[in-house]
């Protein structure tokens, strides 16, 4: 197991945990997830050499949870990365690695913040550059318009789906994270009326997948448990404010090494179907992006295929300046 620290990084305290001793690697999460979901990626990475830090974002698990809203934007929470960079390598620039979210956050930390971090890896979520618009006006064109239910968009109103998933932690959790992965029928997501609930039509599993066990959801359970869904579903209700703060930095280029994972059977892989090849999209805004696309792999990347992640993670780590 490694070590676990609360680090105060500024603004706030993050619960870290830490293994192995070298150039520092910061791991972020996503939704709804937590540092646990780095857990077959800590330990490698750390033997290779190098320090690991995974943290729970702010809102999370061990880490602070502000209440307000405006405390989950993206310029925020950047900011909680470069803290954490500060205090434990504050002579060199570190790599970031992020699932879901935590790709979104490692990536604009690394674009924003070129002098501290020296490469990047995202999974799951392609990186996009400065956004032309915010990301509410993308999804209410080509969902709510048409009528049709987006988890976003029903994320917005605070209170609603807090209330849904905090009814039966467990049972939300395991609705949710089942019918994301590459195991899931493909009816899972299946287009709903926009008046509809976050777990509605979502298929009960007859058993758990192979790469997610019932001691992994008691994990999960028992922090959602405790911390609740607020902040974690407030950083869904910035799109405005991290659009604002994204566009003084329009026309720049991610210049640092970069390496992108994704699934094809995961639907933030494509941005919900709007680009057919993650990869050459990435390479106008990271041209030196390296880019691998799993075979039947859904969106919980690095749980999902441990093996294969470590693997390409590994070798590209090995390969840096």
């Amino acid at each position: 197991m490694p070590e676990f620290r609360q680090i105060d990084v500024g603004a706030l305290s993050l619960k870290v945990a830490l293994e192995g001793e070298g150039p520092l690697v910061v791991m972020v999460h996503g939704f709804p997830e937590s540092w646990y979901s780095w857990r077959h990626q800590i330990g490698p990475v750390a033997a290779a050499g190098y320090k690991v830090a995974a943290i729970d974002v702010r809102g999370y698990g061990g880490s602070d949870k502000p209440q307000d809203i405006a405390a989950y934007a993206m310029e925020a929470i950047v900011g909680d990365v470069v803290g954490l960079k500060q205090v434990l390598q504050p002579d060199a620039p570190a790599i970031l690695v992020g699932h879901d979210w935590g790709a979104p956050i490692v990536w604009n930390s690394a674009f924003t913040r070129p002098d501290l971090f020296r490469a990047v890896a995202g999974l799951s979520v392609p990186f996009t550059g400065v956004p032309q618009r915010p990301f509410t006006q993308v999804f209410r064109e080509l969902f709510t318009a048409k009528g049709l239910f987006f988890y976003q968009e029903y994320f917005q109103e605070p209170g609603r789906a807090e209330a849904e998933l905090e009814a039966d932690v467990r049972r939300s959790l395991r609705l949710f994270l089942t019918s994301a992965s590459g195991d899931a029928p493909a009816s899972a997501w299946a287009p709903k009326p926009a008046d509809s609930n976050l777990l509605d039509s979502l298929p009960e599993p007859e058993r758990l997948p192979d790469w997610l066990s019932e001691a992994d959801l008691d994990f999960y359970t028992a922090e959602f448990t405790a911390s609740g869904f607020r902040g974690p579903l407030n950083r869904y209700r910035n799109h405005e404010a991290d659009y604002a703060w994204l566009s003084q930095f329009a026309g720049r280029t991610l210049d640092q090494p970069a390496l992108y994972i994704g699934g094809t059977r995961d639907p933030a892989s494509t941005l919900f179907g709007q680009v057919a090849d993650p990869v050459a999209m990435m390479r106008r805004f990271a041209p030196h992006v390296v880019g691998h696309m799993l075979e039947g792999c859904g969106h919980w990347t690095q749980q999902e295929r441990p093996e294969e992640v470590n693997r390409l993670l590994l070798d590209w780590l090995a390969g840096l300046p």
